[in-house]
């Protein structure tokens, strides 16, 4: 009697991987890794430059308000300050218009008539590494009557 059971071939595998599996599956682990790193250091990147932008505006808003109280609203006046990593340069010069003439002689003739006159104050906010420095420029009108602010 021939006894039938399990033929077994020569070449039987074991239950590990093949050095070709492995290598190939770091190869993707490693590519993938890398994607990631790249993902995760462009998103803080943009979030620095927009804390940055952020704090620009903040800064700008926060020196704006305060020409005509702290800084003086006159013609040809300059200032500067800084504030923690952030350099402002301020200049108060006569409006000059540079939109829509009609609807701007309208405000012009409409300043003359009432006796104000329109000041544009121009703010530049600086920060960074003299090598890597950046600038951002914010413009404003206001107006002045008798050497009072309105």
């Amino acid at each position: 009697m021939i006894n039938v059971g399990k033929i077994h071939s020569p070449r039987t595998r074991s239950g590990g991987f093949t050095l070709l599996e492995v290598l190939l599956a770091f190869v993707i682990f490693s590519i993938s890794f890398a994607v990631v790193l790249q993902i995760i250091s462009g998103s803080i990147r943009n979030t620095m430059r927009s804390k940055q932008f952020t704090e620009v505006a903040l800064i700008a808003q926060s020196v704006m308000d305060t020409v005509g109280l702290d800084i003086p609203l006159e013609m040809g006046s300059e200032s500067s300050g800084d504030s923690g990593d952030y350099r402002w340069e301020l200049r108060v010069m006569e409006y000059e218009p540079t939109e829509d003439p009609e609807n701007i002689s309208d405000a012009l003739v409409l300043a003359e008539l009432t006796g104000i006159e329109l000041l544009q104050v121009e703010l530049l906010v600086i920060w960074g590494d003299p090598s890597d420095e950046r600038s951002r420029r914010f413009s404003t009108v206001r107006a002045m009557m008798a050497n009072r602010a309105l």
